[in-house]
């Protein structure tokens, strides 16, 4: 019989493998890294992929901010360590190397729009703002629209008319809580930047995106650019910031936060012509006959701020007319410093004369006028000589 001798178990403690020496810092590779300074809580972050948070973002600590002269918006071109994310150095800011010296947009002048943005191309959209809510460099206009009136249409329709006439102007569209194929179709129907918050995004998303891009809007204004903002919608980007707003205070009809009011107001805000530099144009959408006291609440607070507003109508929507403007409720406040006098006493007359007809009989009435002509002047002029 064979008997197994134990094995006897070394009191020795086990060696632990040997330890690899951590990277250092300064051994991580050096990346270039570009896009827009988003700044929360005085903490920057570049959004390398978008306007939203990325797995690429830099974080960029307030102390660079100030070093570097850094503000919200600015498209920043800089070097970075990965994987620490770590920003090392500012290379550009809006395309340019010397950006310390350059004016802030909230000590620069505003003025009355001046400079025309003519809107008439083919399609009859253009023609009839052009006529009836003309629009100028630095305007503050809302578009009135209630469901299923064309909205969308319309705002496709200016953005592709700005691209044609004003390649210069730089455009923008901020869609906040739009549905996800009407996203694609802005994108891939206008040359511009599209910076869009889904319905199915939170409400925070709905904020940064609309903050961001104002601020971007107001870097180029400054700069001297001409910049066009088409918003699609101020009411849903009021209703997230009333969804996050802490509650407490003084509440509207429609349970509506006042302090949730402040932030669209000062996005909306914005929109003005510069004396000294360029301009920042906004065109925001509007919400009503919703159904929703909200709604209807907002656009009350708002439609006193703008000093443009082009009024869709669901009833001649309903009747297939587009656009489904509603020429008597529609205009632009000192339309006169953007029309010539010839020019703004015949758009005069062809309102008193369209104004007593039914809204149905106006709109076709005039625009099979402005199909059967080629252009604005040649109507205006059949308008002069028949008179």
């Amino acid at each position: 019989m064979t008997v197994e001798t134990p094995i006897k178990k070394s009191s020795r403690p086990r060696e632990s493998p040997p330890r690899l020496p951590r990277p250092r810092e300064s051994d991580a590779p050096v990346d270039t890294v570009a896009g827009l300074l988003d700044v929360h809580d005085k903490t920057g972050y570049i959004r390398t992929s978008g306007y939203l948070p990325g797995p690429g973002d830099v974080r960029v600590p307030h102390s660079q901010i100030r070093q570097y002269g850094l503000r919200p918006g600015d498209h920043v071109v800089a070097t970075a360590r990965k994987p620490y994310e770590k920003l090392i150095d500012v290379e550009t800011v809006n395309g340019v190397a010397d950006w310390r010296r350059r004016p802030d947009f909230a000590d620069m002048t505003p003025i009355h729009p001046r400079d025309r943005l003519r809107l008439e191309t083919g399609s009859v959209t253009g023609r009839v703002v052009d006529l009836f809510a003309p629009i100028g460099k630095g305007q503050r206009g809302l578009i009135v629209a209630p469901p299923k009136a064309g909205k969308t249409m319309i705002l496709q329709d200016l953005a592709a008319a700005i691209t044609r006439n004003h390649p210069d102007c730089h455009l923008m569209v901020v869609l906040v809580g739009e549905r996800p194929e009407e996203v694609t179709e802005m994108r891939e129907s206008i040359h511009g930047e599209v910076a869009a918050s889904t319905f199915d995004r939170p409400d925070r998303d709905h904020t940064v995106v609309a903050e961001l891009a104002v601020e971007r809007a107001k870097r180029l204004a400054e700069a001297g650019h001409d910049v066009v903002l088409l918003l699609d919608s101020l009411t849903r980007l009021a209703r997230a910031y009333n969804n996050l707003a802490p509650g407490g205070g003084r509440t509207l009809a429609g349970g509506i936060d006042a302090s949730a009011l402040l932030p669209p107001r000062r996005f909306f805000g914005a929109a003005r012509n510069l004396r000294d530099g360029g301009s920042l144009t906004i065109l925001a959408t509007a919400l009503v006959e919703t159904g929703s006291r909200m709604d209807d609440t907002l656009f009350e607070e708002f439609k006193g701020t703008g000093n443009m507003e082009l009024r869709l109508s669901r009833a001649l929507a309903d009747k297939r007319l587009y656009p489904a403007v509603d020429l008597d409720a529609s205009g632009t406040r000192r339309e006169e410093i953007l029309l010539d006098p010839l020019e703004h006493r015949l758009t005069w007359r062809l309102r008193r004369t369209l104004g007593g007809l039914e809204k149905q009989q106006a709109l076709e009435l005039l625009t099979d006028r402005l199909r059967e002509t080629p252009s604005n002047a040649a109507f205006l002029q059949q308008i002069q000589q028949t008179a």
